[in-house]
């Protein structure tokens, strides 16, 4: 077998996701040429950012075996809390890392439930999803922060002479880290290792709950940055925001290859699937299709991204026995 036959059999999911969003991009030309644009094209990077970003982080999460449903309100927390340092006239890159660290922190109270409580990761992430929500409205009294300095909006608002913002540059990092992270270090092995048997990685000597830890922690960091994006974007703070990102990032993951179950799945198919999403629902707001009906979409390719995943094990394991 040479090294071509290879990287595609090792990378099957992620080009079936990329084949996808050709065919996307090919049939939404079709119905309408203006999609088909470098505007366009920014537009679909843009909406892509946010949920690729936390997207990226959960996908460390799900290659436990396990999930994060709380990224959405720790996102709405950071949010916040940055949003009353900046108005309160603290220094907005100060302001940026305490709030990256309060993300980190929230993290790490995900990955201590899972692992020392040995709660299921659904319902941990379920129940702290209740508490930072419900902290977030604490703190603002429901009401939005507003106001939000353009020292801190700077940050990552920017727009580069190409028309690119910076925020998007921001995402291709994160992207291009993780993914190194998971491939290229040991901890991207142990999770691997985790996902995959755990009782085998155990056996092996891995610390289990240390790699869980710092997979939760990862995955809010994630979310916490972009929330902090999203703040730079909309120059408030609003309690509500992020409500229902958690599925989106899921989505992303799930299109991209994660096997829920754990031990599968990669940034890259991540990053993909999070910009099928975003081509898919452009394409739908130029035909002017009803925002409704983008609910019905995505959840089909949701589930038809785990009935493919359903076939490609089957085929995985005929071959197995074949061999």
């Amino acid at each position: 077998m040479n090294k071509v036959q290879k990287t595609i059999n090792n990378n099957k999911r992620e080009l079936v996701t990329l084949l996808g969003i050709f065919l996307i991009y090919i049939f939404f030309t079709i119905m309408d040429s203006s999609y088909l644009s470098w505007a366009n094209f920014l537009l679909i990077l843009q909406q892509s950012t946010i949920n690729g970003i936390i997207a990226t982080g959960m996908t460390f999460a799900i290659m436990t075996g396990g999930i994060d449903l709380s990224v959405g309100a720790a996102y709405g927390i950071v949010i916040v809390a940055i949003a009353e340092m900046t108005v309160a006239g603290w220094n907005p890159v100060l302001s940026l890392i305490i709030g990256l660290l309060l993300g980190c922190g929230l993290g790490l109270i995900n990955g201590l439930l899972v692992t020392k409580l040995k709660l299921q990761p659904f319902i941990a992430t379920l129940g702290t999803l209740d508490v930072f929500r419900g902290i977030a409205y604490v703190v603002t009294g429901g009401v939005p922060v507003v106001g939000v300095p353009n020292s801190y909006r700077g940050i990552f608002n920017a727009k580069l002479p190409n028309g690119i913002y910076v925020y998007v540059f921001v995402f291709l990092g994160v992207a291009i880290i993780m993914g190194i992270v998971l491939s290229k270090t040991r901890l991207g092995n142990y999770l691997y290792a985790v996902g995959g048997n755990e009782e085998a990685a155990r056996l092996s000597g891995v610390n289990i709950d240390w790699v869980k830890i710092r997979a939760y922690i990862i995955c809010a960091f994630c979310a916490s940055l972009a929330g902090a994006i999203s703040l730079s974007n909309l120059g408030s703070g609003n309690p509500k925001a992020g409500e229902g990102y958690e599925l989106e990032a899921i989505a992303a993951c799930a299109i991209g290859g994660s096997r829920m179950a754990g031990g599968k799945g990669s940034v890259l198919g991540t990053v993909f699937g999070a910009l099928l999403l975003a081509a898919l629902k452009v394409g739908m707001i130029i035909l002017n299709i009803n925002t409704f009906y983008q609910y019905i979409v995505t959840g089909a390719i949701i589930v038809i991204a785990a009935f493919f995943e359903v076939i490609q094990n089957r085929l995985e394991s005929r071959i197995k026995k074949r061999d």
